[in-house]
């Protein structure tokens, strides 16, 4: 067996905004040659894991559901929000209960976010739209007439859109289920469980403390991360606020609900629960 000073831990790091406080806290504070940060979009992120390619990292909670044999997941971290997420949205020309039978874009960039719309949408609502996946920067105006967008991609159309309706999936499954919404979860490979545990402990322990103290200095993570989108400083802080990294019981339950929602919708196996969760040190939540 390898041990942890010759095997590189490969780390994914979701390079939305979403992510900036633990991110930035990373990149200032960690530098151990044997651990290589990987940047990507959710859905690169789901596949590098899936195929091996990183060891664990921050995924699209369907990713987990869709693999739980593959992966466990670590306590404590999370990309979530209890209430309106600020950049999740369905951007809708017409309410929603006009959308059955309509041709709607959604983002190729997390599948999460594409089983919620079609939760809201199909269970919540009771319509049925005509999906099309795509780039949702690049869609044609008037083509489409709602599209799902997320992350940065969201923050930039936000102001811009044309759209008459933001609905924010976030807030909307709050008020329909109670519960926060889980977006992301940081995953960790079976194998890397096994074999290398120790330097998963540590690799943990270190992502807790860049949450926790990139929750504590996030008007400075604004100030770095803020013209990336571009967005002032004050709306940054704004949203970032309302971003939350932790796992708490309650969004442990929320979780559950959502694959459980997924399940019965014949999306996901019965296999996704009960969830399977890595936590030999002390999470905070």
């Amino acid at each position: 067996m390898n041990t942890s000073d010759t095997i590189i831990a490969r780390i994914g790091m979701v390079n939305y905004l979403n992510t900036a406080p633990i991110h930035e806290k990373w990149k200032s504070s960690v530098h151990h040659a044997n651990w290589q940060m990987v940047e990507a979009a959710p859905a690169v992120l789901n596949r590098q894991l899936a195929e091996g390619q990183i060891d664990l990292g921050f995924v699209s909670s369907y990713e987990y559901a869709a693999h739980p044999d593959r992966y466990k997941i670590l306590s404590g971290l999370s990309i979530s929000a209890n209430g309106p997420v600020g950049s999740v949205f369905l951007f809708s020309h017409v309410p929603m209960e006009h959308l059955d039978g309509v041709p709607v874009l959604l983002s190729s960039q997390s599948e999460t976010s594409v089983s919620l719309v079609k939760i809201i949408l199909e269970d919540f609502h009771h319509v049925r739209p005509e999906y099309v996946s795509g780039d949702v920067l690049a869609a044609e105006g008037g083509k489409f007439q709602a599209l799902l967008a997320i992350g940065d991609d969201a923050l930039r159309l936000v102001d811009k859109a044309t759209y008459l309706y933001q609905f924010d999936l976030g807030d909307i499954w709050k008020r329909e289920t109670g519960l926060p919404f889980v977006f992301s979860v940081c995953a960790v490979r079976e194998e890397f469980c096994e074999s290398h545990p120790e330097m998963l402990i540590e690799i943990h322990r270190e992502l807790l403390r860049c949450r926790d103290e990139g929750k504590e200095d996030l008007k400075a993570i604004c100030q770095l991360s803020a013209s990336r989108i571009p967005m002032s400083e004050k709306r940054c802080y704004e949203y970032l606020i309302a971003i939350e990294h932790d796992l708490s019981a309650q969004k442990r339950k929320a979780l559950e609900t959502f694959f459980s929602c997924l399940i019965r919708r014949g999306e996901i196996g019965q296999e996704a629960l009960p969830l399977k969760i890595f936590s030999n040190i002390c999470a905070s939540s």
